[in-house]
């Protein structure tokens, strides 16, 4: 039974302003909605204080205690009741708000938790005498008053939402909660590798174990920004990424980002900073899904950590209460910027592939119970093009027979004593085998090619060589095919309209609510144009108009590719084993096919030893 509408009566109550608390606790909803969020604005603060030390400890998820320690120059005595006022800040004077060059600037952080919890804020000065202190507990502000503290400053937020019980029933588990603050400040981390973090759990007998401890890193800038990033993501992601730079009008990209081999099944490892800011932003996700459109298949992502660097002004970091998100002044061309350099990254490695596979071959090859080894090494040598490995140990180097001599061949390949040309770091193939899988002698080891996925790659990629070459060629519609959509999408797609010409889709508007499709692409003639319309409208959001056009130009040449690909079970001759290995050396993108899967693996000589536990 549906119950009667409950009558609602207008209020009669005369207009007022809010008291200071009431307006600080709603405050507290928007900028710290959960113990994470606090911790990420305190820590700002540290950077902006020019920290190079920072601890933070927290208890129960941060419901109970969130302590963030500094060595900054500190907040004097006179300025701790600003502090923990509304709109004051030392970050900026109100007279330019597009000249934002700090990370707190709000003026409602501390204010906000002061409403929700219990909060103590402890500073000295590098030039005062003494420490001092004040403490705002549910709105409720003490005087300041004298302090032990050497130098610095000391945060500490005790029984957040404790004065809004109603917030505390939205938070969730104490371990969720902590996993969120643990993200937060790994991300923070990565952006600062110049500022020493620890990150400590207080546990119920009231002793920190440590969950996150970071030193600052030494060296040039970039280097100790690697450096951190392997610590925090992942040596496996330091050994299978590649180094993005690319500059224009005013903006700079760079960072790391991971073959397309080395990827996952969810987006949660693409971390991206707008000067050294934390931010998740719909543009930025999508132009990194754009740049591994035909390098990676539907659900799978890389790994990224990606900063972009800007004038203030070409970027509007105050559109979100918690900064976690930016507007561009140019997005197309931050857009631009980001794919190109990223693709650009890509395309340099030519063959390269995961080194992590190999770690999988070796683990499906060891016998159970025996010797694991140590592959802290694994690839080194191999990627450096280093031949001066071991060749063996134990004998006495009589010639062995080679792989082929047991294996029938229409044509065999070339003899053993054939030696890989200079800078060939596929080597020479040895054999075939199950006519699909090509053996090829590095001067490192040994590597398997999956023919058919490397030809297809191969013929991938000329395809797109070719298309690109001779321009787009447009087929123009006898009659115009008439689409109805929307007025905000109609609005959004004509925005976009000239960006879509160039890749050889001309619309038009054709009264309200309606486009007029004037011509496609040829390579797409026959294609549903009502679907093709709304494939790029679903783009539009993600500011990659053009990207459903592309994706769909680009699944027809990878169809045509596999087609005209080598196939499994045809028998290769050893010019045609060679052949395949020298294209694929001097091809960008060679090392996964179509679909993101690696076209080869390989295994340098010393884990091949360790293997046979020779090592």
């Amino acid at each position: 039974m549906i119950p009667d509408r409950v009558a609602t009566k207008p209020s009669n109550r005369p207009i007022k302003l809010l008291d200071e608390v009431s307006v600080n606790r709603i405050a507290a909803g928007e900028v710290i909605e959960r113990p994470a969020a606090a911790v990420k604005e305190v820590i700002e603060n540290s950077i902006d204080a020019e920290a190079s030390r920072i601890d933070v400890e927290f208890s129960n998820g941060g419901k109970s205690l969130i302590r963030v320690s500094d060595n900054g120059h500190g907040i004097g005595e006179r300025d701790l009741p600003l502090a923990i006022a509304r709109h004051a800040t030392s970050k900026i004077d109100g007279s330019d708000l597009l000249e934002i060059d700090t990370f707190g600037f709000r003026g409602e952080a501390l204010p906000s938790m002061g409403a929700a919890g219990r909060l103590t804020l402890t500073s000295r000065r590098m030039d005062a005498a003494s420490a001092f202190s004040i403490t705002v507990d549910g709105g409720s502000v003490s005087d300041v008053r004298p302090a032990a503290l050497q130098e610095g400053t000391v945060v500490e937020l005790e029984r957040l939402f404790h004065a809004t019980p109603a917030r505390l029933k939205f938070l969730r588990s104490d371990s969720a909660e902590a996993r969120a603050i643990v993200s937060t400040v790994r991300n923070l981390a990565m952006a600062q590798p110049e500022i020493a973090i620890y990150l400590s759990e207080v546990t119920s007998g009231g002793k920190p174990r440590a969950v996150l401890k970071v030193d600052a890193e030494k060296g040039e800038w970039g280097q100790a920004m690697f450096s951190r990033l392997r610590k925090l993501i992942g040596r496996d992601f330091a050994e299978n990424c590649v180094a993005v730079d690319s500059s224009g009008g005013g903006v700079r990209v760079f960072g790391f980002s991971s073959l397309p081999t080395f990827s996952r099944g969810a987006a949660t490892q693409q971390h991206l900073f707008v000067n050294r800011r934390p931010v998740r932003d719909k543009l930025l996700h999508g132009s990194l899904r754009a740049a591994y459109l035909d390098v990676l298949p539907k659900g799978r992502y890389p790994v990224a950590a990606i900063f972009l660097d800007c004038p203030p002004r070409l970027v509007d970091v105050n559109v979100h209460p918690a900064k976690s998100e930016v507007r561009f002044r140019d997005p197309q061309s931050v857009r631009n910027l980001m794919v190109a350099g990223i693709r650009r990254a890509l395309e340099s490695q030519g063959h390269r592939t995961s080194s992590t596979i190999s770690d999988a071959m070796a683990g499906a090859f060891r016998p159970e119970g025996g010797a694991s080894g140590d592959f802290s090494d694994r690839f080194d040598r191999f990627h450096r093009g280093d031949s001066a490995i071991p060749r063996g140990r134990g004998g006495s180097g009589a010639h062995q027979p080679a792989l082929t001599d047991s294996l029938p061949f229409d044509s065999p390949p070339e003899p053993r004593s054939v030696e890989p040309p200079p800078g060939a770091l596929l080597g020479v193939a040895r054999a075939q085998i199950h006519q699909n899988y090509v053996v090829s002698e590095t001067s490192a080891g040994m590597a398997i090619i999956d023919q058919h996925a490397a030809h297809e790659r191969l013929a991938y990629e000329d395809l797109k060589r070719q298309f690109q070459k001779k321009a787009v060629e447009v087929q123009a519609l006898l009659i115009p095919e008439i689409v109805d959509m929307l007025e905000p999408e109609r609005t959004r797609l004509l925005e976009a309209a000239q960006t879509l010409k160039s890749l050889g889709l001309e619309i038009q508007p054709f009264g309200p609510g309606a486009i007029a499709v004037q011509s496609i692409p040829a390579i797409l003639q026959g294609a549903n144009c009502k679907n093709l319309i709304q494939d790029i409208v679903d783009e539009l959001d993600g500011g990659e108009a053009a990207l459903a056009v592309e994706k769909r130009i680009n699944e027809i040449l990878s169809r045509m590719a596999c087609h005209g690909s080598v196939r499994a079970g045809r028998v290769l001759s050893g010019d045609e084993m060679n052949a395949l290995l020298r294209r694929m050396e001097e091809t960008p993108n060679s090392g996964q096919c179509n679909h993101g899967r690696p076209t080869y693996i390989s295994l340098s000589l010393q884990e091949i030893e360790k293997l046979f536990q020779r090592r």
